[in-house]
């Protein structure tokens, strides 16, 4: 009786520790962590979201399948943020404080999510992003929010100078970017980059709504430097290589992953493949789209998604960048053990170091470095097929407390 006594005594008191623990850690109970997704689900912005956010749950329900994260199934909240700052804040709001998420998975576009760091942090709760670059909330590192798992926007420009360099020998280097935080972050690390390697830039910044490029471009081709780096976004991109095409520009031309979401699309603005005889294209992933080394992606997307998978489009681009980010979560959550908190789990990303099978290189994460991955590969682009370019870019800059 009294053996038994102290064992009723000991649930007891187990399951007040319990409870205790899961009322002051929103999202957990004893069978489920819940997670809030968000991301752009529908407008004219919706293919930098859509299918991450797909890739994302497939990868969470093949971890719920193989019995969980230290026996608690993952529950999804998801919410349409619009690629729109307003939206994303809103949708971040209501995944903390109605919904109670353990922690946030969302972002798709770098200027909305930069827009809720401030929330994020005054909430304490955990942000990691889904494919957004998001340097702006990122650097200076904040406790609460790590990202860039496709890769930042400081190293897409530095790894673009570096591979203009090395690969295409060049000593003089047109770039244009947009005229914004986001063109200015790339732009910080190109400049970085060639300082470090010798190299000179002929910089032209212009608005991301501008409608005549005559301008910069002719002003590149007065520089006439030996290749031409775009940094913008893709509707930029089009009107700068028809505009480079009429003006006989035949020199390299490079285009960040940024400009390239829809090759079809951007081959048909142009109207001319001949514009692309001599165009190489950024790409964050360990290989083409589609291409053998990540084939298992693709598989898993069809097994998920037939009916998706069996429409004109799908999967889309950025399908694949969902990945690293679900397995950067899954794989802190284990670490922070059987009891998690948002303290355990904030460090345990804070040591997260693995590859991902997915992206150009490794997805690692320090105490003072919060981007995830930083390398990139090059593909030669010729209106139709793309040729990948031996080897991996890394950019050098880092950050640097002032």
């Amino acid at each position: 009786m009294k053996l038994t006594k102290s064992i009723i005594a000991a649930i007891a008191a187990s399951a007040t520790t319990f409870c205790a623990f899961a009322q002051t850690e929103p999202g957990l109970t004893d069978k489920t962590i819940k997670i809030g997704m968000f991301g752009p689900l529908s407008g004219n912005s919706m293919a930098y979201g859509f299918d991450v956010i797909n890739a994302a749950k497939m990868y969470y329900d093949k971890v719920n399948k193989e019995g969980g994260i230290n026996g608690r199934k993952i529950e999804l909240v998801v919410e349409d943020d619009r690629c729109n700052a307003n939206d994303l804040l809103a949708a971040v709001k209501k995944l903390t404080e109605q919904d109670k998420v353990f922690l946030l998975n969302g972002g798709s576009c770098s200027g909305a999510v930069v827009g809720a760091r401030e929330y994020v942090e005054r909430a304490q709760i955990p942000l990691v992003m889904l494919n957004a670059s998001g340097d702006g909330a990122l650097y200076p590192p904040s406790k609460y929010i790590y990202g860039a798992f496709s890769i930042s926007q400081r190293a897409v420009g530095g790894s673009m100078v570096q591979f203009a360099a090395e690969h295409l020998k060049a000593k003089k280097i047109g770039y244009i970017n947009h005229d914004d935080a986001y063109g200015g972050w790339n732009l910080e690390a190109a400049e970085f980059q060639s300082r470090k390697i010798g190299t000179t830039l002929q910089v032209q910044s212009i608005n991301p709504n501008i409608t005549d490029v005559t301008a910069p471009m002719l002003k590149i081709r007065a520089a006439n430097p030996d290749v031409l780096i775009i940094t913008t976004y893709a509707r930029p991109v089009s009107l700068l290589v028809k505009k480079a095409h009429e003006l006989g520009w035949t020199k390299p031309i490079i285009v960040a992953v940024n400009g390239t979401a829809d090759l079809t699309q951007l081959v048909e603005n142009v109207g001319n493949k001949e514009a692309f005889k001599n165009v190489y294209l950024q790409e964050v992933m360990l290989d083409v789209a589609g291409g053998p080394k990540l084939q298992w992606v693709y598989d898993m997307y069809k097994a998920y998604y037939p009916e998706l998978a069996a429409k004109p489009g799908y999967p889309q681009t950025y399908m694949p960048y969902g990945i690293p980010s679900a397995m950067t979560v899954v794989n802190a959550l284990k670490a922070a053990g059987p009891q998690p908190t948002r303290e355990k789990f904030l460090t345990a990303l804070s040591k997260t170091k693995f590859d991902s099978k997915v992206m150009a290189g490794p997805i690692e994460l320090t105490e003072t470095d919060h981007a995830g991955q930083k390398s990139a590969i090059y593909l030669k682009f010729d209106g139709e097929n793309k040729t990948v370019v031996p080897g991996s870019y890394r950019s050098a800059w880092t950050y640097q407390p002032k």
